[in-house]
This record gives structure tokens, sequence and C-alpha cells, in this order.
């Protein structure tokens, strides 16, 4: 007996596309009917409607022939389907990327389609294959892509299509790690603008320039992101496709992050996800999860730890619904809400669900990943220091014992994978130094602590300034050393004073970092019985909790704005200085910000030290 439908009646379309889906069951009678002549809008759902009715041979046949899947990535708000729907086959055990590499060698090969054709196919195949994580064969396509296109007469079309190639397989190269050839394409790409200039044809850049930020925020060069990511804001035009406003905004935003201008970080981000939630709700952001992420990034670091889980929870949600399992997005989404809440939960000592999280991203990581890829060093570090804490909380000896050796393992391979792929003189490997120095203080290992503290110092110093808030974080942990463990109270007398002239210059007398500073300055001095000194500081300790009251809470909202608008107030911003604006962006003097600063929670700004491969912030750590 028939199943019973219950609700309004089908429409024509709907009831057509049913009957092919139950004609095409054999599927010899798919191919007699050759539904591959319908329009491609037509075409994509009668594969949603097979894909619903869970005929994954037929699609896999279908979306093996190269022709057909191209075709496909030309129908707009598809793109969360196809993403979907290619993940589901290679989750069934499908071969399929393989395939479409090997078919389109062989056309560049034979030359048995129009080189136009053939580069339009690989720049769109390339693209979206990024968008799913499939780095490796998203590389592939569009290296493949740009030696067609290096065989063409050279003309304005040629090199604009170069340049776009280029622009891509950075953006790919970046996040998989793979720096030097990164490098080099950016070089190959600068080369094709000059040309362009010469012959007064420059495409917008703003995008291009982003993907060069992206680059070196991942290198952790963070002025040179920086300088990159004002440059693609000023290139900002009313005419410039959504998408690309949007990555060129949460670039930036990170780009922002890192440098403490959190009030163009905070305009931009906002800005990404009011464009991204409409392009989302029309389904044409599939990469929406991207935005999510960083909103989560930027609201970790403005004390709005509750909100950054969600934003974080959403993101891991969304990708989840999109690609299910064995895919790099996920992992990372894993590792950023694992972190998040090792962050969230670090008072009360609830450990469990983060630690799960952490587990399933390396697990992901290490099927889908080559050995010992950057990637897993930013994984490694969050579980190593989510163990860390488990351990401090654990009773019995030998469990807090294996715990600590666990962490300590973890967090060893997590600084060697930095100095393999970024050398000794790298903010990353400083970071895995004072984390390694942060677990020995726990181990009771002091002098191997201190070692691990002051390499961390140097190195930051050396790249940063003495004066950059990387250095003040270290500082204070080596201070903490110094004061409740090796007894040293004049040298960490000298350490906190630093660190508390560090955090005002960069973040106010509000901060509320200074309280571990001047809790710390208060134990030297009833050590040292310096009772004067002692007082002064529980005076500053007062003083400062006052100001903490009238810390206002951080507004997330604002109406949408033109991206030349934003370009405009993101540079009003950085002529006035970030921080001399109150939170309804109203200019004020230096004293009223001190009292009225949005400013950040230690954890989430000791977090602010362990940005990682892909973008995470790790709190209470470096």
């Amino acid at each position: 007996m028939d199943e019973i439908r219950y609700g309004p009646p089908l429409k024509l379309y709907d009831l057509c596309i049913n009957a092919a889906i139950v004609d095409s069951t054999p599927a010899c009678i798919l191919w007699s009917k050759d539904f591959r002549l319908l329009p491609s809008t037509t075409l994509l759902d009668f594969y949603e409607r097979l894909f619903q009715e869970r005929r994954l041979c037929v699609l896999t046949i279908e979306f093996k022939e190269l022709d057909v899947f191209s075709r496909l990535l030309h129908v707009k708000g598809k793109r969360s389907f196809l993403l979907r729907c290619y993940q589901t086959i290679l989750n069934h055990g499908s071969n399929i990327s393989t395939t479409l590499v090997n078919t389109f060698t062989q056309y560049i090969k034979l030359q048995s389609r129009p080189d136009k054709i053939l580069i339009d196919m690989g720049l769109r195949i390339g693209s979206f294959l990024c968008d799913g994580g499939w780095f490796v064969y998203s590389l592939i396509f569009l290296t493949l892509t740009a030696t067609l296109i290096l065989k063409l007469e050279e003309s304005k079309e040629m090199l604009k299509n170069l340049l776009e190639c280029y622009k891509l397989k950075i953006y790919a190269e970046s996040l998989y790690c793979k720096f030097n050839t990164a490098k080099s394409t950016m070089k190959a790409a600068q080369d094709v603008v000059k040309k362009l200039e010469d012959l007064e044809s420059v495409p917008n850049l703003a995008v291009l320039y982003s993907n060069f930020s992206a680059f070196y925020f991942l290198c952790s060069e963070y002025d040179e992101s920086y300088k990159w990511a004002q440059k693609s804001v000023s290139l900002l035009t009313n005419d410039l496709p959504k998408r690309d406003v949007i990555e060129v905004l949460r670039q930036a935003s990170k780009s922002c992050v890192v440098k403490r201008e959190f009030l163009q970080s905070g305009l931009l981000i906002r800005q990404a996800m009011n464009l991204g939630e409409i392009l989302h709700g029309k389904d044409q952001l599939p990469t929406f999860s991207n935005v999510l992420a960083d909103y989560g990034f930027y609201l970790l670091y403005s004390d709005a730890m509750a909100e950054s889980m969600q934003a974080y929870e959403r993101a891991l949600n969304y990708r989840l619904h999109i690609f299910e399992r064995n895919n790099i997005y996920i992992a990372l989404a894993h590792e950023d809400f694992a972190y998040v809440l090792y962050v969230t939960e670090y008072s009360s000592g609830r450990f469990k669900t983060a630690e799960e999280h952490a587990e399933t991203s390396i697990s992901m990581m290490e099927k889908l990943l080559p050995k010992d890829h950057l990637m897993l060093a930013s994984a490694k570090r969050v579980k190593a220091l989510i163990l860390e804490e488990i351990a401090l909380d654990e009773r019995t000896d030998e469990l807090k014992k294996g715990l600590l050796e666990a962490a300590e393992m973890l967090h060893i391979a997590a600084l060697k994978l930095s100095r393999d792929n970024f050398g000794e003189k790298n903010v990353q490997t400083a970071k895995h130094y004072g984390n390694l120095g942060r677990l020995y203080q726990s181990m009771r290992q002091y002098d191997e602590a201190e070692k691990m503290h002051l390499r961390a110092i140097k190195i930051k110093e050396e790249l940063l300034g003495p004066d950059d808030y990387e250095v003040g974080l270290s500082i204070g942990h080596l201070a903490s050393l110094y004061n409740y463990h090796m007894k040293e109270y004049k040298e960490a007398e000298t350490l906190y004073l630093r660190s508390i002239d560090i955090n005002v210059k960069l973040f106010g007398t509000a901060y509320s970092g200074l309280e571990y500073d001047y809790r710390g300055l208060s134990h030297v001095y009833n050590k040292l019985s310096d009772h004067q000194k002692s007082i002064e500081y529980n005076r500053k300790m007062r003083e400062w909790k006052n100001l903490r009251e009238k810390v206002s809470t951080v507004k997330y909202k604002e109406p949408l704005l033109s991206p030349e608008e934003i370009s405009t107030k993101f540079f009003a911003f950085a002529r006035n200085g970030n921080k001399n604006f109150d939170k309804n962006d109203r200019y004020v003097s230096n004293s009223e910000t001190d009292k009225n600063s949005q400013t950040i929670s230690q954890k989430t700004m000791e977090s602010l030290s362990d940005l990682t491969k892909n973008s995470q912030v790790k709190s209470g750590s470096e």
C-alpha cells in the first residue's frame, strides 16, 4: 500500500521530479532518459531529491562526471548542498576527487575542451574544494589551471585569470600550512599585478590583499598581516561581491585583534556577521561557519565568554550539518569548542566535555592529515592544557603524574612541529616554550620552568619589542614562578612592575589582568616585610575593583553599513586612536577612556598569546 501523504498538494514541478526519481531506480533507465539534458537548476533539484532518497550510488556516478559536476557549480544558492553531498559521497568510500582530477588532467592533455572552459572549470572546482577543506585536491586543480593559463599568449584576460588562480591558490596553501609554496605564489601574484598596472587593467585587489594578510597571520607575522588587512579594507567598494566583502572583513578583524585594535576588530566582525546572516539565510554563504568562528574569536577577547561559546558551538553544529564527519573543518571546530569550554569552565574544574572535543579533534586530524602536519600542533596544545588542569585537581599522585606526563608529551610534540615549520625565532615557537614553562611549574620542575619562560621572553622581545602584550604575558608567568615557587621576591617585584606598565599602556587602568599583578606584588611585599608597599597595592586593588564595576558591557549589534562606509569608519578609528572611542563609538578623552575601557578578561587576554594556525585563541596559556 502506498504511503499516505498529508499536507498541501505538491506542485507540478515537484511531482515531475518525484516521478523522475521513481523512474530512475534501474540505472539503465536513468541513462536512457538522459536527465543531463535538463537545465542545470532542474538537474540539481533532481540530484537533491536523489540525495534525500539516499540514492548515493547514482549520485556518485553523476558527480564523477567532470562536465556534469562543473555545471552544477554554476547554480547559485546550492553550494551548501553540494558540499554536503560531496562529503557524503566521500564518507561512503568513493574516490571522487581522484576521478575528477584524472579527468581534468586528460582534458588538458588532449585539449578536448576550449581553454576558456577548462580555466573556468579549474577555478570553480578548485574554489569549491577549498570551501570543503579538501585542500590537497583544491591545490591540484589550481596548479593545473595555472599551468594551463601560463601556456597562453599574454593578454589582459590571461593575466586576470592567472591572478584569480593565484588568489585562490594562496588562500588554500596558507590554510593547509604550505607556507613556502604560498610565499612563492604571492611573489608570482605581485608580478602579475605589476603587469596589469602597466596595462592599466588592474581588478579590485581587496581579496588578494586579504589573502596576503591571512598568510602572514598564520605565520604569526602580525605587523605584516595588519598592514595588508588595512590595504584590503581600503579597497572595499559597494559593487564588490558580498562574499568577497565578508572575507575581507573577517580576516581584517582577526588581524586587528592580534594588534589589540579592538574597536576596529569589533566594527569589522560585526559587519561581517550582519552581512553573513543575510547571505546565509539565502543559502549564498556556505562558509558562514568561518564567520561564526571568527566572531567567537573576537568575543573571547571582548570579555564575552558565554557569547563566544555560543558562536563557536553554532559554528561546530553548522559544520556537522554540512559535513557530518571526517572533515578538517569539523576537526578545527571541535578544537575551537574544546578551548572555549576550557576557558569557560576554568574556575569550575569541569573539563570532561572539553577533553572529549579535543580528543575528537586530534583523532580526526590524524585520520585526515599527513603525519606531523602543523595543524596538529594547536590541537595537541589544547588537549595538553586541559590535561594539566585535570591533573591539578587529581588527588591520586600516580594519576596526576600520568596526566602531567601526557601533557608534557603533547606540548613537546607541538613545540617540535612549530620549530620544524617556523624555526626557533617565531612567536608560535615562543608560545610553546611558555606553555612548557607553565607545565613544568605544575610538575614542580622549577629550574626547567625558568628556562622555558626566559627563552619565551627572549624570542618575543626580539620579534615584538619589549612592550608587547606577549612579552608582558611571559613576564607575568615568570614573576609568578619567582614569587610563589622559587622565593626570588626582588626579581618577582621587578617583573610584576614591568607587567603592570605594559598592561596599563595597552589596556588602561581598568584592565582585569592587573588583579594578578597587584595580588602578586602584595604577596611579594608581605614576604619582604615592606608593609608600606603592601598597603599601597592593597589600596590599588580596591581602586581597580571600583573601576571594574564601571566597565560597560560590550555591544554587538549595529546597523548594516555599506562596504565603503565600513572602510571610512575603520580608518577614522585608526586616525583617532582605537582606544579613544567609547562603546557607542563616541570619541572621548584619555581619562574617560580609562573609566569606560571595554577591557578584556585575564583568561581571554592570556589566550591572546595562543593564536594558532586556524586562528583559535587559547586561554590561560601562551
